[in-house]
């Protein structure tokens, strides 16, 4: 099995292809919000919120979910401090992508996700759902959000 080391994003590019599906993760600390994009690299979509317990059950979840839908490698989200130094919610990204990449056969990458979870509580403001279901959503949405800003880039 060949892993990867975690790329930077423009030799992520360079080992994606061109019509790949990319899996964003948004590792939370009790919650790894998931999203999946299309082929085209066009729209990043929530696709479920996975606890976070044992590393091997959700290793073998992540392993299933690239199987299945085809993913040719990982945008996991990296939270750096408004100042752009590295606190420990980024160190623990860094350490869950390490983990990951000795573990999973697709490149990964990191993408900055400064206001992922606000910005994503906040685009569902407008619609019909409560609270809840927002918190609820929450992980997912960060996930798209952060997979979003990724494939925006790398589409350009």
């Amino acid at each position: 099995m060949k892993t990867y080391n975690i790329l930077s994003i423009d030799e992520f590019k360079k080992n994606i292809g061109i019509n790949s599906r990319l899996l964003g993760i948004d590792p939370g600390k009790k919650n790894i919000g998931i999203a999946i994009c299309d082929e085209n690299r066009t729209v990043a979509t929530p696709f479920k919120t996975l606890i976070k317990n044992k590393f091997e059950s959700l290793l073998n979840e992540i392993n299933k979910i690239i199987q299945e839908n085809e993913i040719k490698g990982i945008v996991i989200g990296k939270a750096i401090n408004m100042d752009g130094s590295t606190g420990r919610s980024a160190q623990s990204s860094i350490d869950f992508a390490n983990n990951l990449s000795n573990n999973v056969i697709v490149p990964i990458t990191f993408w900055d996700e400064r206001l992922s979870s606000e910005a994503a509580f906040k685009m569902t403001k407008d619609l019909n759902t409560n609270v809840s279901n927002k918190i609820k959503n929450l992980d997912k949405n960060s996930a798209a959000f952060i997979l979003q800003g990724a494939i925006d880039y790398l589409t350009n």
